[in-house]
Protein backbone atom coordinates (compact mmCIF):
# COMPACT_ATOMS: atom_id res chain seq x y z
CA UNK A 1 0.00 0.00 0.00
CA UNK A 2 2.73 2.23 0.67
CA UNK A 3 3.31 2.37 -3.33
CA UNK A 4 -0.09 4.06 -4.03
CA UNK A 5 -0.89 7.40 -3.43
CA UNK A 6 -4.26 9.40 -3.88
CA UNK A 7 -4.50 12.98 -5.87
CA UNK A 8 -6.96 14.28 -3.97
CA UNK A 9 -8.69 17.76 -4.09
CA UNK A 10 -7.06 20.67 -2.42
CA UNK A 11 -8.53 23.49 -0.31
CA UNK A 12 -7.69 26.53 -2.27
CA UNK A 13 -8.93 28.91 0.28
CA UNK A 14 -10.50 29.14 3.82
CA UNK A 15 -14.41 28.88 2.28
CA UNK A 16 -13.47 26.10 -0.19
CA UNK A 17 -15.66 23.27 -0.07
CA UNK A 18 -15.72 20.98 -3.27
CA UNK A 19 -14.60 20.90 -6.61
CA UNK A 20 -15.49 20.15 -9.90
CA UNK A 21 -13.10 18.40 -12.17
CA UNK A 22 -13.64 20.45 -15.65
CA UNK A 23 -10.53 18.78 -17.80
CA UNK A 24 -7.96 16.28 -17.24
CA UNK A 25 -4.23 17.16 -18.77
CA UNK A 26 -2.74 13.66 -18.36
CA UNK A 27 -4.12 10.10 -19.40
CA UNK A 28 -4.18 6.68 -17.29
CA UNK A 29 -0.63 5.15 -17.52
CA UNK A 30 0.93 8.29 -18.30
CA UNK A 31 3.94 9.33 -15.78
CA UNK A 32 4.24 12.69 -14.29
CA UNK A 33 6.56 14.80 -12.28
CA UNK A 34 6.08 17.21 -9.54
CA UNK A 35 4.66 20.82 -10.74
CA UNK A 36 3.12 19.20 -13.93
CA UNK A 37 -0.38 20.14 -14.80
CA UNK A 38 -2.51 17.16 -14.24
CA UNK A 39 -6.27 18.56 -14.10
CA UNK A 40 -8.29 21.94 -13.67
CA UNK A 41 -10.88 21.74 -11.14
CA UNK A 42 -13.56 24.27 -11.09
CA UNK A 43 -14.69 25.91 -7.83
CA UNK A 44 -17.01 28.22 -6.71
CA UNK A 45 -14.90 31.41 -8.00
CA UNK A 46 -12.62 30.16 -10.26
CA UNK A 47 -10.82 27.44 -12.32
CA UNK A 48 -7.63 26.30 -10.42
CA UNK A 49 -4.84 24.10 -12.61
CA UNK A 50 -4.03 21.28 -10.19
CA UNK A 51 -0.04 20.02 -10.21
CA UNK A 52 1.19 16.84 -9.25
CA UNK A 53 2.26 17.06 -5.81
CA UNK A 54 4.85 14.69 -5.96
CA UNK A 55 6.22 12.44 -9.38
CA UNK A 56 4.79 8.94 -10.17
CA UNK A 57 2.26 6.92 -12.44
CA UNK A 58 -1.06 8.07 -13.31
CA UNK A 59 -2.72 4.43 -13.07
CA UNK A 60 -6.61 5.59 -12.23
CA UNK A 61 -8.59 8.40 -13.24
CA UNK A 62 -11.70 8.31 -10.72
CA UNK A 63 -13.10 11.74 -11.01
CA UNK A 64 -14.33 11.97 -14.34
CA UNK A 65 -15.07 15.68 -16.42
CA UNK A 66 -17.90 16.94 -14.65
CA UNK A 67 -17.79 15.50 -11.42
CA UNK A 68 -17.79 17.02 -7.91
CA UNK A 69 -16.09 15.99 -4.71
CA UNK A 70 -15.58 17.08 -1.49
CA UNK A 71 -12.29 18.85 -0.36
CA UNK A 72 -10.07 15.55 0.10
CA UNK A 73 -11.50 13.61 -1.99
CA UNK A 74 -9.70 11.04 -4.28
CA UNK A 75 -9.45 12.64 -7.97
CA UNK A 76 -6.88 10.07 -8.97
CA UNK A 77 -4.33 7.25 -8.29
CA UNK A 78 -0.48 7.18 -8.33
CA UNK A 79 0.96 3.59 -7.89
CA UNK A 80 3.92 2.01 -9.68
CA UNK A 81 3.64 -0.80 -12.02
CA UNK A 82 4.28 -3.13 -9.92
CA UNK A 83 1.13 -2.69 -7.68
CA UNK A 84 -2.29 -4.94 -8.94
CA UNK A 85 -5.35 -3.38 -10.05
CA UNK A 86 -7.03 -5.22 -7.45
CA UNK A 87 -4.72 -3.70 -4.55
CA UNK A 88 -6.09 -0.43 -6.22
CA UNK A 89 -9.17 -1.51 -5.61
CA UNK A 90 -8.71 -2.47 -2.08
CA UNK A 91 -6.99 1.66 -1.63
CA UNK A 92 -9.90 3.11 -3.09
CA UNK A 93 -12.56 0.66 -1.17
CA UNK A 94 -10.54 1.80 1.88
CA UNK A 95 -10.86 5.58 1.08
CA UNK A 96 -14.62 5.10 0.35
CA UNK A 97 -13.57 6.91 -2.90
CA UNK A 98 -15.07 3.59 -5.06
CA UNK A 99 -16.68 0.59 -4.56
CA UNK A 100 -14.68 -2.69 -4.14
CA UNK A 101 -14.81 -4.80 -7.29
CA UNK A 102 -16.96 -7.71 -4.88
CA UNK A 103 -19.41 -5.33 -4.36
CA UNK A 104 -19.97 -4.24 -8.15
CA UNK A 105 -21.48 -8.08 -8.70
CA UNK A 106 -24.06 -7.61 -5.85
CA UNK A 107 -25.51 -4.47 -7.43
CA UNK A 108 -25.60 -5.50 -10.60
CA UNK A 109 -27.12 -8.92 -10.11
CA UNK A 110 -29.91 -7.82 -7.70
CA UNK A 111 -31.83 -6.36 -10.73
CA UNK A 112 -30.86 -9.02 -13.01
CA UNK A 113 -32.24 -11.65 -10.93
CA UNK A 114 -35.53 -10.63 -11.91
CA UNK A 115 -35.29 -12.17 -15.52
CA UNK A 116 -33.59 -15.07 -14.25
CA UNK A 117 -36.88 -17.24 -13.41
CA UNK A 118 -37.84 -16.76 -16.98
CA UNK A 119 -34.54 -17.55 -19.08
CA UNK A 120 -34.65 -20.64 -16.42
CA UNK A 121 -37.56 -22.42 -17.77
CA UNK A 122 -36.41 -22.37 -20.92
CA UNK A 123 -32.51 -22.88 -20.98
CA UNK A 124 -32.41 -23.91 -24.94
CA UNK A 125 -32.59 -22.44 -27.88
CA UNK A 126 -35.59 -20.03 -26.96
CA UNK A 127 -33.28 -18.62 -24.65
CA UNK A 128 -30.77 -17.36 -26.55
CA UNK A 129 -32.89 -14.86 -28.40
CA UNK A 130 -33.40 -13.54 -24.55
CA UNK A 131 -30.21 -11.50 -24.15
CA UNK A 132 -29.91 -10.87 -27.95
CA UNK A 133 -33.46 -8.71 -27.74
CA UNK A 134 -31.86 -6.86 -24.97
CA UNK A 135 -28.60 -6.17 -27.14
CA UNK A 136 -29.70 -5.59 -30.46
CA UNK A 137 -27.92 -8.09 -32.89
CA UNK A 138 -25.63 -9.54 -30.16
CA UNK A 139 -25.94 -13.14 -29.75
CA UNK A 140 -24.41 -14.68 -26.72
CA UNK A 141 -24.10 -18.64 -26.68
CA UNK A 142 -25.47 -21.11 -24.46
CA UNK A 143 -22.44 -21.85 -23.19
CA UNK A 144 -21.46 -18.43 -21.44
CA UNK A 145 -25.20 -18.11 -20.21
CA UNK A 146 -25.75 -17.61 -16.84
CA UNK A 147 -25.34 -15.46 -13.44
CA UNK A 148 -22.29 -13.87 -12.69
CA UNK A 149 -20.38 -14.78 -9.09
CA UNK A 150 -19.26 -12.15 -6.24
CA UNK A 151 -15.46 -12.92 -6.56
CA UNK A 152 -15.04 -12.10 -10.26
CA UNK A 153 -12.83 -9.04 -10.84
CA UNK A 154 -13.95 -6.83 -13.71
CA UNK A 155 -14.70 -3.79 -14.81
CA UNK A 156 -17.47 -1.98 -13.83
CA UNK A 157 -18.63 -1.44 -17.64
CA UNK A 158 -17.78 -5.65 -18.02
CA UNK A 159 -19.88 -6.18 -15.02
CA UNK A 160 -23.16 -4.03 -16.28
CA UNK A 161 -22.52 -5.85 -19.84
CA UNK A 162 -22.69 -9.03 -18.11
CA UNK A 163 -26.21 -8.13 -16.12
CA UNK A 164 -27.76 -7.24 -19.41
CA UNK A 165 -26.36 -10.29 -21.58
CA UNK A 166 -27.52 -12.76 -19.06
CA UNK A 167 -23.60 -13.71 -19.30
CA UNK A 168 -21.37 -15.78 -16.70
CA UNK A 169 -18.07 -13.93 -16.40
CA UNK A 170 -17.08 -16.60 -14.59
CA UNK A 171 -16.57 -18.30 -17.20
CA UNK A 172 -14.68 -15.18 -19.36
CA UNK A 173 -10.87 -15.12 -19.13
CA UNK A 174 -9.52 -11.57 -18.29
CA UNK A 175 -6.76 -9.98 -19.78
CA UNK A 176 -6.18 -6.92 -17.41
CA UNK A 177 -3.82 -6.32 -14.84
CA UNK A 178 -4.58 -8.97 -12.00
CA UNK A 179 -6.73 -11.27 -14.21
CA UNK A 180 -9.67 -8.09 -14.70
CA UNK A 181 -11.82 -8.94 -17.36
CA UNK A 182 -12.81 -5.78 -19.41
CA UNK A 183 -15.60 -4.99 -22.03
CA UNK A 184 -12.89 -6.58 -24.75
CA UNK A 185 -12.68 -9.82 -22.60
CA UNK A 186 -16.52 -10.00 -22.80
CA UNK A 187 -16.46 -9.66 -26.70
CA UNK A 188 -13.91 -11.49 -27.49
CA UNK A 189 -15.00 -14.25 -25.46
CA UNK A 190 -18.80 -14.47 -27.23
CA UNK A 191 -16.98 -14.13 -30.51
CA UNK A 192 -14.65 -17.42 -29.75
CA UNK A 193 -17.48 -19.14 -28.43
CA UNK A 194 -19.94 -18.84 -31.44
CA UNK A 195 -21.30 -15.68 -31.06
CA UNK A 196 -21.69 -12.18 -32.13
CA UNK A 197 -21.07 -8.56 -31.07
CA UNK A 198 -23.44 -6.04 -32.56
CA UNK A 199 -21.30 -3.16 -33.17
CA UNK A 200 -23.12 -0.32 -31.54
CA UNK A 201 -23.95 2.38 -33.55
CA UNK A 202 -22.42 6.23 -33.49
CA UNK A 203 -24.25 8.28 -30.95
CA UNK A 204 -27.44 10.23 -33.21
CA UNK A 205 -26.30 13.26 -33.86
CA UNK A 206 -27.65 15.52 -37.01
CA UNK A 207 -25.40 17.55 -38.92
CA UNK A 208 -26.18 21.30 -40.15
CA UNK A 209 -26.02 21.52 -44.09
CA UNK A 210 -23.09 23.34 -44.92
CA UNK A 211 -21.83 23.10 -41.46
CA UNK A 212 -17.48 21.83 -40.48
CA UNK A 213 -17.82 17.84 -40.57
CA UNK A 214 -14.48 16.92 -39.33
CA UNK A 215 -13.95 15.66 -35.72
CA UNK A 216 -14.34 18.49 -32.83
CA UNK A 217 -13.20 15.87 -30.26
CA UNK A 218 -9.48 17.92 -30.19
CA UNK A 219 -11.54 20.70 -29.69
CA UNK A 220 -10.69 22.54 -26.32
CA UNK A 221 -14.14 22.71 -24.97
CA UNK A 222 -16.15 22.97 -21.27
CA UNK A 223 -18.16 19.56 -20.33
CA UNK A 224 -21.93 21.88 -20.92
CA UNK A 225 -20.91 23.29 -24.01
CA UNK A 226 -19.95 19.27 -25.31
CA UNK A 227 -22.75 17.70 -24.12
CA UNK A 228 -25.08 20.85 -25.62
CA UNK A 229 -23.25 20.91 -29.00
CA UNK A 230 -23.72 17.16 -29.37
CA UNK A 231 -27.44 17.34 -28.39
CA UNK A 232 -28.10 20.62 -30.99
CA UNK A 233 -26.07 18.63 -33.93
CA UNK A 234 -23.23 22.09 -33.96
CA UNK A 235 -19.97 21.08 -34.73
CA UNK A 236 -17.42 22.37 -32.18
CA UNK A 237 -15.28 24.01 -34.72
CA UNK A 238 -18.14 26.34 -35.80
CA UNK A 239 -18.14 28.22 -32.18
CA UNK A 240 -15.96 30.84 -31.15
CA UNK A 241 -13.90 30.06 -28.16
CA UNK A 242 -13.96 32.68 -25.76
CA UNK A 243 -14.42 30.58 -22.77
CA UNK A 244 -11.58 30.94 -20.14
CA UNK A 245 -7.87 29.50 -21.26
CA UNK A 246 -9.37 29.78 -24.99
CA UNK A 247 -12.35 26.94 -24.42
CA UNK A 248 -15.60 26.97 -25.99
CA UNK A 249 -18.32 27.84 -23.74
CA UNK A 250 -21.55 27.37 -23.11
CA UNK A 251 -22.77 30.72 -24.48
CA UNK A 252 -20.53 29.87 -27.69
CA UNK A 253 -22.80 27.22 -28.03
CA UNK A 254 -25.86 28.76 -27.99
CA UNK A 255 -24.39 31.82 -30.21
CA UNK A 256 -24.06 29.24 -32.80
CA UNK A 257 -27.68 27.75 -32.36
CA UNK A 258 -29.01 31.26 -32.52
CA UNK A 259 -26.73 31.70 -35.95
CA UNK A 260 -27.98 28.52 -37.74
CA UNK A 261 -31.55 29.80 -36.55
CA UNK A 262 -31.81 26.41 -34.54
CA UNK A 263 -35.54 26.02 -32.70
CA UNK A 264 -35.34 23.56 -29.47
CA UNK A 265 -38.60 22.07 -29.33
CA UNK A 266 -39.85 20.58 -26.37
CA UNK A 267 -39.75 16.64 -26.42
CA UNK A 268 -43.76 16.52 -25.79
CA UNK A 269 -45.97 17.66 -28.62
CA UNK A 270 -48.03 20.78 -26.99
CA UNK A 271 -51.67 20.89 -28.60
CA UNK A 272 -53.02 23.65 -30.41
CA UNK A 273 -54.34 25.23 -27.44
CA UNK A 274 -51.30 25.47 -25.40
CA UNK A 275 -48.69 28.22 -26.23
CA UNK A 276 -44.81 27.81 -26.61
CA UNK A 277 -42.49 28.20 -23.98
CA UNK A 278 -41.66 31.41 -23.36
CA UNK A 279 -38.67 30.92 -21.02
CA UNK A 280 -35.13 28.96 -21.02
CA UNK A 281 -34.55 27.13 -17.00
CA UNK A 282 -30.82 27.58 -16.19
CA UNK A 283 -28.98 25.52 -13.86
CA UNK A 284 -27.16 27.46 -11.42
CA UNK A 285 -23.41 26.72 -11.91
CA UNK A 286 -21.21 26.43 -8.81
CA UNK A 287 -20.09 30.24 -8.38
CA UNK A 288 -23.86 31.41 -8.82
CA UNK A 289 -24.25 28.63 -6.09
CA UNK A 290 -21.34 30.16 -3.85
CA UNK A 291 -22.64 33.95 -4.26
CA UNK A 292 -26.24 32.61 -3.20
CA UNK A 293 -25.35 30.50 -0.35
CA UNK A 294 -22.71 33.57 1.06
CA UNK A 295 -24.98 36.49 0.83
CA UNK A 296 -28.23 34.22 2.22
CA UNK A 297 -26.24 33.37 5.19
CA UNK A 298 -24.92 37.08 5.41
CA UNK A 299 -28.63 38.59 5.10
CA UNK A 300 -30.04 35.95 7.25
CA UNK A 301 -27.27 36.05 10.28
CA UNK A 302 -25.96 40.03 9.83
CA UNK A 303 -28.26 42.44 11.19
CA UNK A 304 -27.77 45.25 8.94
CA UNK A 305 -28.16 48.98 9.01
CA UNK A 306 -27.22 51.61 6.54
CA UNK A 307 -25.95 54.98 6.77
CA UNK A 308 -25.99 56.93 3.45
CA UNK A 309 -23.57 60.08 2.84
CA UNK A 310 -23.18 62.90 -0.46
CA UNK A 311 -19.47 63.61 -1.49
CA UNK A 312 -18.65 66.39 -3.02
CA UNK A 313 -15.94 65.18 -6.04
CA UNK A 314 -15.23 68.43 -7.73
CA UNK A 315 -11.77 68.76 -6.22
CA UNK A 316 -11.36 65.38 -7.04
CA UNK A 317 -12.21 65.43 -10.50
CA UNK A 318 -10.20 68.10 -11.09
CA UNK A 319 -7.18 66.09 -9.59
CA UNK A 320 -7.80 63.36 -11.83
CA UNK A 321 -7.88 65.49 -14.30
CA UNK A 322 -4.25 67.26 -13.54
CA UNK A 323 -3.00 63.88 -13.18
CA UNK A 324 -4.26 61.97 -16.12
CA UNK A 325 -2.79 64.78 -18.62
CA UNK A 326 0.90 65.60 -16.76
CA UNK A 327 1.42 61.81 -16.42
CA UNK A 328 0.64 59.45 -19.73
CA UNK A 329 1.26 56.50 -17.97
CA UNK A 330 -1.47 56.77 -15.39
CA UNK A 331 -5.01 56.98 -16.15
CA UNK A 332 -6.96 57.38 -12.78
CA UNK A 333 -10.70 56.71 -12.57
CA UNK A 334 -12.78 58.12 -9.83
CA UNK A 335 -13.51 54.74 -8.13
CA UNK A 336 -9.98 54.52 -8.11
CA UNK A 337 -9.83 57.30 -6.03
CA UNK A 338 -12.46 56.05 -3.77
CA UNK A 339 -10.52 52.71 -3.30
CA UNK A 340 -7.73 54.90 -1.90
CA UNK A 341 -10.02 56.65 0.38
CA UNK A 342 -11.77 53.67 1.90
CA UNK A 343 -8.29 52.27 2.67
CA UNK A 344 -7.48 55.97 4.31
CA UNK A 345 -10.45 56.16 6.37
CA UNK A 346 -10.37 52.44 7.32
CA UNK A 347 -7.38 53.31 9.02
CA UNK A 348 -8.04 56.79 10.75
CA UNK A 349 -11.48 54.53 12.06
CA UNK A 350 -9.69 51.02 12.74
CA UNK A 351 -12.72 49.40 14.23
CA UNK A 352 -14.31 49.50 10.97
CA UNK A 353 -11.48 47.29 9.31
CA UNK A 354 -12.53 43.88 11.09
CA UNK A 355 -13.72 40.95 10.18
CA UNK A 356 -16.26 38.81 12.11
CA UNK A 357 -15.46 35.47 13.27
CA UNK A 358 -19.00 33.51 13.48
CA UNK A 359 -16.99 30.10 14.81
CA UNK A 360 -15.48 32.20 18.24
CA UNK A 361 -17.82 35.36 17.91
CA UNK A 362 -14.93 37.59 18.32
CA UNK A 363 -13.26 40.09 15.88
CA UNK A 364 -9.92 40.63 14.06
CA UNK A 365 -8.94 43.90 14.18
CA UNK A 366 -6.39 44.72 11.25
CA UNK A 367 -3.29 46.76 10.79
CA UNK A 368 -3.44 47.26 7.32
CA UNK A 369 -6.61 47.93 4.76
CA UNK A 370 -7.09 45.23 2.53
CA UNK A 371 -9.98 46.91 0.15
CA UNK A 372 -12.14 44.11 -2.14
CA UNK A 373 -13.58 45.64 -5.71
CA UNK A 374 -16.29 44.28 -6.91
CA UNK A 375 -16.56 42.81 -10.27
CA UNK A 376 -19.22 41.43 -12.55
CA UNK A 377 -18.97 38.53 -14.49
CA UNK A 378 -21.04 37.06 -16.66
CA UNK A 379 -21.48 34.12 -14.32
CA UNK A 380 -21.66 35.98 -10.84
CA UNK A 381 -19.67 38.43 -8.92
CA UNK A 382 -16.37 38.01 -7.36
CA UNK A 383 -14.44 40.43 -5.18
CA UNK A 384 -10.36 40.67 -6.08
CA UNK A 385 -8.74 42.53 -2.98
CA UNK A 386 -6.02 45.26 -3.34
CA UNK A 387 -3.59 44.75 -0.05
CA UNK A 388 -2.48 47.04 1.85
CA UNK A 389 -4.51 50.09 -0.17
CA UNK A 390 -3.52 52.37 2.90
CA UNK A 391 0.17 52.36 1.74
CA UNK A 392 -0.37 52.36 -2.34
CA UNK A 393 -0.03 55.54 -4.32
CA UNK A 394 -3.31 56.03 -6.12
CA UNK A 395 -1.12 55.09 -9.42
CA UNK A 396 -0.05 51.55 -7.73
CA UNK A 397 -4.23 51.23 -6.78
CA UNK A 398 -5.40 52.09 -10.62
CA UNK A 399 -2.44 49.40 -11.77
CA UNK A 400 -3.36 46.99 -9.35
CA UNK A 401 -7.51 47.30 -9.50
CA UNK A 402 -7.16 47.60 -13.63
CA UNK A 403 -4.61 43.76 -13.28
CA UNK A 404 -7.28 41.99 -10.81
CA UNK A 405 -10.39 43.09 -12.76
CA UNK A 406 -8.42 41.41 -16.37
CA UNK A 407 -7.43 38.66 -14.23
CA UNK A 408 -11.31 38.10 -13.36
CA UNK A 409 -12.40 38.76 -16.35
CA UNK A 410 -10.36 35.78 -17.94
CA UNK A 411 -10.71 33.74 -14.53
CA UNK A 412 -7.05 33.72 -13.71
CA UNK A 413 -7.52 35.07 -10.07
CA UNK A 414 -5.32 33.35 -7.77
CA UNK A 415 -7.22 31.99 -4.52
CA UNK A 416 -5.37 34.58 -2.33
CA UNK A 417 -6.49 37.10 -4.75
CA UNK A 418 -9.91 37.19 -3.65
CA UNK A 419 -10.32 34.94 -0.64
CA UNK A 420 -10.09 37.35 2.32
CA UNK A 421 -10.08 41.65 2.66
CA UNK A 422 -11.40 43.76 5.32
CA UNK A 423 -13.56 45.82 3.45
CA UNK A 424 -15.60 46.04 -0.16
CA UNK A 425 -16.15 48.44 -2.68
CA UNK A 426 -19.00 48.09 -4.96
CA UNK A 427 -19.82 50.48 -7.64
CA UNK A 428 -22.86 50.64 -10.09
CA UNK A 429 -22.16 54.69 -10.78
CA UNK A 430 -20.93 53.42 -14.29
CA UNK A 431 -24.22 51.99 -14.94
CA UNK A 432 -26.14 55.04 -14.23
CA UNK A 433 -27.15 54.10 -10.56
CA UNK A 434 -27.92 57.63 -8.26
CA UNK A 435 -27.40 55.00 -5.21
CA UNK A 436 -28.22 51.66 -3.99
CA UNK A 437 -27.10 50.00 -0.58
CA UNK A 438 -25.16 46.54 -1.06
CA UNK A 439 -25.20 43.14 1.17
CA UNK A 440 -22.25 42.65 3.54
CA UNK A 441 -19.67 40.33 2.13
CA UNK A 442 -18.86 38.24 5.21
CA UNK A 443 -16.46 37.66 7.39
CA UNK A 444 -16.16 41.37 6.61
CA UNK A 445 -18.65 43.67 8.45
CA UNK A 446 -19.12 46.74 6.37
CA UNK A 447 -19.37 47.22 2.63
CA UNK A 448 -19.83 50.74 0.65
CA UNK A 449 -21.94 51.09 -2.39
CA UNK A 450 -20.88 53.51 -4.73
CA UNK A 451 -23.37 55.73 -6.60
CA UNK A 452 -23.11 57.71 -9.90
CA UNK A 453 -22.09 61.67 -9.52
CA UNK A 454 -24.04 63.82 -10.96
CA UNK A 455 -24.68 67.69 -10.89
CA UNK A 456 -26.70 69.20 -8.26
CA UNK A 457 -28.07 72.40 -6.99
CA UNK A 458 -26.63 72.94 -3.48
CA UNK A 459 -27.01 75.81 -1.24
CA UNK A 460 -23.74 77.97 -0.28
CA UNK A 461 -23.97 80.58 1.92
CA UNK A 462 -27.72 81.37 0.51
CA UNK A 463 -26.65 80.58 -2.93
CA UNK A 464 -27.85 78.02 -5.20
CA UNK A 465 -24.80 76.63 -7.54
CA UNK A 466 -23.99 73.32 -9.14
CA UNK A 467 -21.69 70.84 -7.14
CA UNK A 468 -20.87 67.36 -8.64
CA UNK A 469 -22.28 65.07 -5.93
CA UNK A 470 -21.94 60.99 -5.50
CA UNK A 471 -24.06 59.24 -3.03
CA UNK A 472 -22.43 56.47 -0.69
CA UNK A 473 -24.21 53.83 1.47
CA UNK A 474 -22.40 52.48 4.21
CA UNK A 475 -23.92 48.52 5.23
CA UNK A 476 -22.51 47.27 8.36
CA UNK A 477 -22.71 44.45 10.49
CA UNK A 478 -24.52 45.75 14.18
CA UNK A 479 -23.09 43.28 15.81
CA UNK A 480 -19.87 44.90 15.29
CA UNK A 481 -20.35 48.83 13.87
CA UNK A 482 -22.79 50.41 16.10
CA UNK A 483 -24.17 54.08 14.19
CA UNK A 484 -21.83 56.49 15.49
CA UNK A 485 -18.99 54.34 14.26
CA UNK A 486 -20.40 54.15 11.34
CA UNK A 487 -20.70 57.65 11.05
CA UNK A 488 -17.36 58.58 12.10
CA UNK A 489 -16.16 56.19 8.89
CA UNK A 490 -18.44 57.98 6.76
CA UNK A 491 -17.12 61.27 8.14
CA UNK A 492 -13.34 60.78 7.43
CA UNK A 493 -14.24 59.19 3.68
CA UNK A 494 -15.72 62.38 3.11
CA UNK A 495 -12.70 64.47 4.17
CA UNK A 496 -10.64 62.48 2.26
CA UNK A 497 -12.74 62.81 -1.13
CA UNK A 498 -13.35 65.88 -1.08
CA UNK A 499 -9.57 67.26 -0.16
CA UNK A 500 -8.35 64.37 -2.48
CA UNK A 501 -4.41 65.92 -1.71
CA UNK A 502 -5.01 64.10 1.00
CA UNK A 503 -4.66 61.00 -0.86
CA UNK A 504 -0.89 61.87 -1.98
CA UNK A 505 0.69 62.75 1.68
Amino acid sequence: MSEINAIEVPKWGLSMEEGTVTVWRVSEGTSFRKGDLLCEVETSKITNELEAPFDGLLRRIVAQPGETLPVGGVLAVSASETVSEAEIEEFLSSRGAHPAPAAAPTQETAPAAAPAPTAAPTPTAPAVPKPAASSGSTLVPESLQGQTSGEVFATPHALKLAAKLSLDLDKVTGSGRAGRVSMQDVHNAIRAAGGSVATPPPPARSVLPGRTLKDDSEVDATPVARRLAGNLGINLHDCRATGSRGRVCEADVREAERKFGLVTTSPEPASDAESPVEFETVAFDSMRKAIGKRLQASKRDAPHFRLTADLEIDALLALRKQINAMVPSVKLSVNDFIVKACGAALLRVPEVNVQFDEQTQSVRRYTYADVSVAVALPSGLITPIVRNTDTRSLASVSEEVHSLVTKAKSGTLAPEEFQGGTFTVSNLGMYGVREFDAIINPPQAAILAVGAGAQRPVVVNGEVIPRTILTVTLSCDHRVIDGALGASFLAELKRFVESPALMLV
